[in-house]
């Protein structure tokens, strides 16, 4: 090293105030050091990382691994309160069955027009079973499409008066197929805080931004639609909707559909409407909760139901414009990927529906039985009755909840239990998935029907006071 290179060190070492002197220009210190630093990190970025050298496992080390590993198990420890087993029938889902060769009063099924086992849909499923078999086995795209699926859309589309509908295999799948159907990544939806899991479960495929408002309360709608409209920027050019249930099947309240419209109007939001529980069963002649409240069904952009309640058959469908339906035929999940829905099924909806319109005292009946089971209901100790009084679930809850939804859910069905072994009645406590993230109580479902008789109603109200009275009692 020269005497001319100390001395250029000596002068980048130096001092804050000192000056090296490079090609005759003056350079601080301490933008050299800078400089050294930053060709040092340069070097030591592009050398290569030291790896060891490779050896292979020996035949002991390797069992020595295989004995230490301990597969992650599929599934969530199996507690003593996640062990539950139906009641198992043996006999017809009707307002009575059998359960282990007893028969009970049934009001844990939704035949909410009494119609399972009837005998023109019997007829109607024996005629189709002939003529076309169990099924096409093959999705309605890809040779699964029958003249009777045809003849199904086109009856429930002239019911509700809509343009057009499409079926879907299964009651559950249609709501969480149709949702990500329409709404997708970056839309905007807003739904109520109490739907049921198929709903929550259509909301979390669907990838869209979710925001939920308190149950069945119309000023926490509005605040988030104008929260939302107010705030995000991008809101007036994103796809937006409201995600709502008819009748609750969480909660059986029911949804004023006349607000809903009407908020829908003024923040200019789309609305998915459920009716599983409230097709055959509001209105005057069944419709629904667009006849109930007198809204014009066109107000409604999507109306999907499940066909298992009123209609006593299987499937469900969707119904809307025919833009609406015609999407759905190309890029529903459900729709295009599921086999179709056997045609027994869709022939006996069709002739549900024609007895519906030829009896609607059918609909007078239901509503006289749950007029009649809410007087009987009226003084059970330790309960109340929560649901809307038109409601075909009857939805009870503790009066005094102990705090945990766990405990309150193993309280009512100690009663549902009770009711089962003393006096041959047949209940449904809200239990739920793991996967539901639903945050109302816990509460006792009774599904009305208009094939219940007066004295089942009595019998079902006198053995809930019963066995409320010696559960509660026990338990305090």
């Amino acid at each position: 090293m020269t005497n001319s290179t100390l001395d250029w060190l000596e002068l980048a070492f130096d001092a804050p105030l000192a000056r090296a002197v490079v090609f005759g220009v003056h350079i601080g210190g301490h933008l050299v050091v800078e400089v050294l630093l930053v060709a040092v990190i340069i070097f030591l970025l592009f050398q290569k990382s030291y790896k060891p050298p490779k050896r292979p496992l020996t035949e002991k080390e390797i069992d020595e691994l295989c004995e230490e590993w301990v597969p992650e198990s599929l599934h969530p420890p199996i507690t003593e309160k996640m062990k539950y087993e139906t009641p198992i029938l043996e006999s017809a889902a009707g307002p009575h069955t059998v359960i282990d060769g007893k028969e009970v009063v049934n009001f844990a099924s939704a035949n909410y027009l009494g119609l399972v086992g009837h005998d023109k849909l019997i007829e109607s499923c024996t005629t189709a079973l002939e003529k076309f078999g169990v099924g096409s086995c093959g999705p309605r795209s890809f040779y699964g499409t029958i003249d009777t699926h045809l003849d199904c859309e086109t009856r429930i589309a002239k019911f509700l008066g809509t343009p057009d509908s499409i079926l879907y295999s299964f009651g559950m799948s249609t709501i969480f197929s149709v949702i990500p159907a329409f709404c997708k990544k970056g839309d905007l939806v807003i739904a109520d805080k109490g739907v049921h899991w198929g709903i929550q479960n259509g909301l979390y495929l669907s990838r869209s931004s979710v925001y939920y408002f308190e149950h069945n309360d119309m000023q926490s709608l509005e605040s988030i639609l104008e929260k939302m409209t107010r705030e995000n920027k991008r809101a007036k050019k994103l796809r937006r909707y409201i995600v709502v249930e008819a009748v609750y099947q969480n909660s059986g309240q029911i949804a004023p559909l006349d607000v809903i419209i009407r908020l829908k109007e003024k923040y200019r939001f789309r609305v998915v409407l459920d009716e599983s529980n409230s097709f055959g069963v509001l209105g005057s002649s069944g419709r629904g909760l667009s006849e109930h409240f007198g809204v014009p069904i066109e107000k409604i952009d999507i109306i999907t139901a499940a066909m298992g309640h009123a209609l006593a058959t299987d499937g469900g469908f969707c119904t809307g414009s025919v833009r609406v339906v015609d999407h759905q035929r190309l890029s529903s999940a459900a729709y295009v990927f599921s086999a179709s829905l056997p045609p027994y099924l869709a022939s006996s909806a069709i002739t549900a529906i024609d007895v519906l319109e030829e009896h609607p005292s059918l609909l007078t009946k239901l509503k006289e039985n749950v007029a009649l089971l809410w007087k009987g209901l009226s003084d059970v100790p330790g309960l109340s009755v929560v649901s809307n009084p038109l409601s075909p679930i009857v939805f009870l809850k503790l009066k005094k909840p102990t705090g945990s939804f766990e405990k309150d859910l193993r309280l009512l069905e100690d009663i549902v239990n009770h009711v089962l072994k003393e006096d041959s009645v047949l209940l449904a406590s809200s239990k739920r998935s793991t996967l539901d993230k639903c945050s109302l109580p816990a509460g006792i479902r009774m599904f009305v029907s208009a094939g219940h008789s007066d004295s089942d109603l009595l019998k079902a109200s006198e053995a809930l006071k019963r066995a409320a009275t010696y559960v509660l009692l026990n338990h305090n």
